[in-house]
């Protein structure tokens, strides 16, 4: 794996206004999570007018603490946290005055072996106290409290790494099996990637839907949905028939209907003025 947190914007929709409007940051958990964690992410706010901020989720589970000062209940002043499956759609969320967020980012595949009575696909779309899903709750107030940043980090990795994940050969084959698709765009259909997975299409099939919480189809989509976002962002000069071609659509139409129909809008929406 490569060192140190991802550091592209993939599935941010406009990353340069969010942070102008957002302090976010990543990092690297604890040396023994790095099998199971992309990252944890982290975002302080103190705005003016409100914000509106919208992603494109990857197919991760998210663990997710947080606490708004304009929240509308007592539970978003005081901060709670919930564990977030992959979510289908566009996310969308609303920010006003100041708020603080701290999140993990399961690698895809890397959540079970922390909640192994839970099959991710009864998470997907969903959110849930985290308390229901893992065994002890995460430490609200020792990750949201501390300004100093490797503090938040400190409290993250004592929490996760107390839950004792264990070895999962599953979980590490689901994951290396997305990361196949996230890396390789050769990889377009899902019985070609159970092929390379020595597995049968149903097989796959349910390993995905216990270990990822949605189909191999479902996760060549959404990459490649990245991939076609961060093109539209790049500038107005996108060949878009020949960027449907390698992304292994038959035709520019079928890009841009599955662009639309996840983001909301048309590729042209996101092109710079």
């Amino acid at each position: 794996m490569a060192a140190g947190p991802r550091r592209d914007t993939r599935g941010i929709v406009d990353a340069p206004d969010l942070f102008a409007h957002v302090r976010f940051r990543r990092h690297e958990p604890a040396a023994a999570l790095r099998p199971y964690l992309e990252h944890y992410w982290l975002i302080d706010w103190d705005l003016t007018e409100p914000y509106a901020a919208h992603v494109v989720p990857h197919p991760s589970v998210n663990m997710v603490l947080q606490r708004y000062e304009a929240g509308a209940s007592p539970a978003e002043r005081s901060g709670y946290a919930e564990v977030a499956g992959v979510d289908p759609g566009l996310f969308t969320r609303k920010l006003a005055g100041r708020g603080r967020v701290c999140g993990v980012q399961f690698r895809p595949g890397g959540f079970r072996p922390f909640a192994p009575a839970h099959d991710v696909c009864d998470l997907t779309g969903r959110h849930v106290p985290a308390a229901e899903v893992l065994r002890s709750p995460p430490p609200v107030d020792a990750v949201l409290g501390p300004d100093d940043e490797d503090a938040r980090v400190a409290a993250l990795d004592a929490f996760l790494l107390g839950l004792e994940p264990r070895p999962d050969p599953r979980a590490t084959l689901a994951m290396a099996a997305v990361d196949r698709v996230r890396t390789d765009r050769t990889v377009r259909r899902a019985d070609r990637l159970a092929q390379d997975t020595g597995l049968s299409t149903r097989s796959l099939q349910r390993l995905f839907a216990t270990y990822v919480g949605v189909g191999p189809k479902w996760v060549i989509l959404r990459y490649r949905i990245h991939e076609a976002l961060e093109a539209a962002e790049s500038g107005p000069e996108v060949d878009w028939a020949r960027l449907a071609t390698d992304l292994g659509y038959s035709d520019q139409a079928h890009l841009v209907r599955d662009f639309t129909a996840t983001v909301g809008v048309p590729p042209t929406a996101f092109a710079p003025r």
